[in-house]
């Protein structure tokens, strides 16, 4: 592998990250503690994240539990996750807050696939942003007569090969999580 190309690597396996991390907060019909992730919770005057004021944790297949360490924080909990507007069934228990998540209709399976292909295109035009800047670099060399024509072709193609093997990479990320949107 040509230096550019392995200078730029961390770029695209960052962006892959950031994918898998994206749609890990997709609901697939199970409790999933990371579809809470970006529920802001005002506690103490300021706004805190859910898992640094509470312990979120999978009782069974359909039902997370919210246990604050601060009992007067609950109230604040309930109603990030009401404004979050996730979906769940939310009953306050006074010392916890119990989530169900309801079962998928087809209806929401589809419209759900339809944000994952969404997420899915914005991770390819970053995958393309960086292979764009790559490649300018590597023109750039070849004006400064830092590579041969042969090398900046080489150089391409072997560029190509690795930004193709990623959306690739993206893609099979992309099926595997269509398939557990899909899975009653």
């Amino acid at each position: 592998m040509n230096s550019y190309v392995e200078n730029k690597k961390e770029d695209f396996v960052n962006v892959l990250e950031f994918f898998k991390r994206d749609i890990s907060t997709l609901r697939t019909g199970r409790a999933n503690p990371a579809s809470l992730e970006n529920v802001q919770v005002e506690a103490y005057g300021v706004m805190n994240p859910l898992n640094a004021v509470g312990n979120i944790s999978v009782s069974d297949a359909r039902c997370m539990i919210v246990a604050p360490w601060d009992k007067g924080v609950c109230k604040a909990i309930e109603k990030a996750i009401v404004e979050a507007d996730l979906g769940f069934g939310i009953v306050n228990e006074g010392d916890k807050i119990r989530l169900t998540v309801p079962a998928l209709t087809e209806e929401n399976r589809r419209e759900l696939v339809k944000k994952l292909n969404e997420r899915m295109e914005k991770a390819r035009i970053s995958i393309r942003a960086v292979r764009e800047d790559l490649k300018a670099e590597i023109e750039k060399a070849e004006e400064d007569k830092e590579l041969s024509e042969d090398e900046k072709f080489r150089a391409i193609k072997e560029m190509d090969e690795f930004s193709a093997k990623k959306n690739d990479e993206l893609k099979e990320i992309r099926d595997q999580k269509e398939a557990e949107i899909m899975t009653i």
